[in-house]
């Protein structure tokens, strides 16, 4: 039975459906959930060991990419709340069911290697707390968070929810801290733009851009859970803006406290540079940090793989994969064997793939996407086709800005 305040959907001949109880608390915490926990934990020392001092504007570049991008998402999502959304968006905007099929693929693919590559930084911080093998804990954490994935929508984002409570907590004592025990944060602020009109440091702002790119993906998420969101035309598009902005300020605050205070090539090399940011920062034990750092990236293998099971379910529910992974679960109410089909390949990617190499291709995956789905929304202004979003909308220049920057930052990513 669904849980008190929650209603069920019925699904494409009368199986069960989903449950519609997210509100807009919930799904803001998924979208951040999914979002930050890749983001900062595990990519900020790749990210500044590309750019250096200038890592705060590679965040800003992949910020401004992703705004029109999330303006789009959130028009959409408006008018169309189903599970495997990019799928339906550019079947309605560009009329092609084979299009279609390759966008839904193509979303699946990002959730399973982001939460892949996620399964790499947790392991890291996992690693410097219990001394374990790395080979030895990726299974563990793979296997225990589809289970978690699996139990229940409002059970699984409720938990996820907590965790990034407690991830939040952690980046903002490192930001209080760091700008509050000294001035140089503030004194330092003029290395970042010093020497950017150089070809190597555009070069290297531009190619950590790409991996900061990565650290923004998990807002389209939410597009993906609108079946099992209350009132999706308005919460959607609130949740969607609240998690790309809430992210962005302690993207740009954390990376800074990080580089003033660990030389970029130690925040390069440590598996676990957040723990390292916070020993240097506050003079502590990391032990603390680090146990954040594993709640923060649990948390986004959650996220990602609840996002993507709820892509496989949404593609078979349109019959574009087979029917039998549409089925959802008497008791849970999720898609259990496109949960257990998602954790199966994070697994795989897990323990073949190194982590820049799977955050690079989540990336470059997810520009491609974006590029589709907005010129999908620019098609359906200029052709009038499709109902009227009921909720938030845009004017026909975004999804086309949106498209151009995404294909310019692929281009670029390309000639680097």
């Amino acid at each position: 039975m669904p849980a008190t305040g929650t209603s069920a959907s019925t699904a494409a001949g009368g199986r069960p459906g989903l449950v519609r109880g997210l509100n807009l608390p919930l799904a803001v915490l998924f979208g951040l959930g999914v979002t930050i926990g890749a983001g900062i934990y595990v990519l900020i020392g790749a990210t500044a060991a590309r750019a250096g001092m200038h890592a705060p504007l590679a965040f800003v570049l992949a910020a401004i990419v992703m705004l029109p991008t999330a303006a789009s998402f959130a028009e959409l999502a408006s008018r169309m709340p189903v599970s495997a959304g990019e799928a339906a968006y550019v079947q309605a905007g560009l009329g092609s069911p084979r299009l279609s099929l390759f966008v839904g693929l193509l979303v699946i693919a990002v959730g399973v290697i982001s939460a892949a590559a996620i399964s790499h930084g947790s392991a890291g911080y996992i690693q410097s707390l219990t001394g374990l093998p790395l080979p030895a804990i990726v299974p563990v954490v793979v296997l225990a968070m589809a289970g978690v994935a699996a139990w229940g929508i409002v059970e699984s984002v409720t938990a996820a929810a907590i965790m990034t409570l407690i991830e939040i907590a952690g980046l903002v004592a490192i930001v209080v801290v760091g700008f509050g025990s000294s001035t140089a944060p503030l004194e330092r602020l003029p290395e970042i733009w010093t020497g950017v009109s150089s070809v190597p440091v555009m070069a290297g702002i531009f190619s950590a851009a790409l991996l900061a790119f990565f650290a923004f993906i998990g807002f389209e998420g939410l597009a993906n859970i609108a079946e099992e969101v209350k009132d999706p035309a308005r919460t959607l598009p609130k949740a969607i803006f609240l998690t790309l902005i809430i992210s962005t300020l302690l993207y740009i605050l954390v990376v800074w406290v990080a580089l003033v205070w660990v030389p970029r090539e130690e925040l390069g090399a440590s598996r676990a540079p957040l723990s390292l940011v916070f020993q240097r920062v506050t003079g502590l034990s990391p032990v603390l940090i680090s146990a954040i750092a594993v709640v923060a990236t649990i948390n986004g293998i959650i996220a990602q793989m609840v996002m993507a099971s709820r892509v496989i379910y949404g593609l078979a529910d349109q019959g574009l994969l087979p029917a039998a992974l549409a089925k959802v679960g008497e008791r849970t109410r999720t898609p259990l064997r496109a949960t257990a089909l998602t954790a199966a390949v994070v697994l795989v990617l897990a323990v073949v793939f190194p982590l820049e190499g799977l955050a690079e291709m989540t990336s470059r995956l997810s520009l491609t996407v974006f590029a589709l789905v907005n010129a999908a929304l620019y098609n359906l202004k200029r052709t009038g086709r499709g109902d009227p979003a009921p909720g938030y909308t845009v004017a026909r220049w975004v999804p086309a800005v949106g498209c151009l920057l995404c294909v310019g930052l692929l281009i670029a990513d390309a000639l680097t």
